[in-house]
């Protein structure tokens, strides 16, 4: 079951390694550090951690991301591609980052999802991770919309404003069925790469399920929309609502 889930973006300026001295967008990252935090504070069985990848697959939990992509004097720092196997990807990679920077010792478990996936595929994933054990903490990484502004990477589409609203609506209010009924081509045309991830996130607290949300950042600095967020479904479970008092 998911006792705890935290929603994360995935902009490789994350990565300290990158940026070196410079400090790149100081609230993105302490809404992050903050986010990693509170799912940490919950105890865990094991740490799952959800992000875009060219295929669905479990990647080995001592992985690391290969920075030479983005800065090739950098490499990985004693990740697998110094063992001559392949770097996680981006999104996975990033999450794996920011729980070492948590200091998270204990099971993991790192988990890519096909950017294209069906809603389906996605649901079926999430849930298949909520089942790993009695109390599962969930990171899930990845971008909102690359086309907020004419800036962005993709340029711009007008279309990009009430998706990115229906995204942290979705996020603020922990309102599963909202991200399960995300558009996956919609996401596509808008470049959103954690579209998968955030589905995965809904089948695995539940596609139906509301739980308490709590968001963190909200912003598109680059023209690309960054979200964090904390989602805590025990809560949900603890706190029933109370029944109203019958009239007299």
């Amino acid at each position: 079951m998911i006792t705890s889930a935290a929603v994360v973006p995935s902009p490789p300026l994350l990565a300290r390694d990158l940026t070196g001295r410079e400090v790149v967008l100081p609230e993105l990252r302490q809404a992050c550090a903050v986010a990693v935090g509170r799912l940490l504070a919950r105890p865990a069985d094991i740490v799952v951690v959800v992000g875009a990848g060219p295929q669905t697959t479990v990647w080995e939990p001592d992985g690391r991301l290969d920075l030479s992509a983005w800065g090739p004097t950098v490499g990985s720092r004693g990740g697998p591609a110094t063992a001559g196997k392949p770097g996680l990807p981006l999104a996975v990679g990033l999450g794996v980052a920011l729980l070492d920077e948590a200091g998270q010792v204990g099971p993991r478990l790192l988990q890519a999802i096909d950017g294209t996936a069906t809603v389906a595929s996605c649901l079926a994933v999430g849930a298949e991770l909520a089942s790993l054990g009695p109390r599962v903490a969930l990171l899930v990484v990845g971008d909102g919309s690359a086309r907020c502004t004419p800036a962005s990477p993709g340029y711009f589409d007008e279309r990009a404003e009430a998706f990115t609203a229906d995204v942290e609506a979705a996020l603020r209010d922990g309102d599963m069925a909202a991200l399960a009924g995300l558009d996956a081509t919609l996401a596509a045309e808008l470049m959103a790469t954690g579209r998968a991830a955030w589905q995965v996130l809904a089948g695995a607290i539940g596609p139906q399920r509301r739980v308490p949300g709590d968001m963190l950042y909200a912003d598109a600095p680059f023209g690309v929309s960054y979200l964090v967020a904390i989602l805590d479904p025990a809560l949900a479970h603890c706190c029933p609502a109370v029944p109203e008092e019958a009239p007299t």
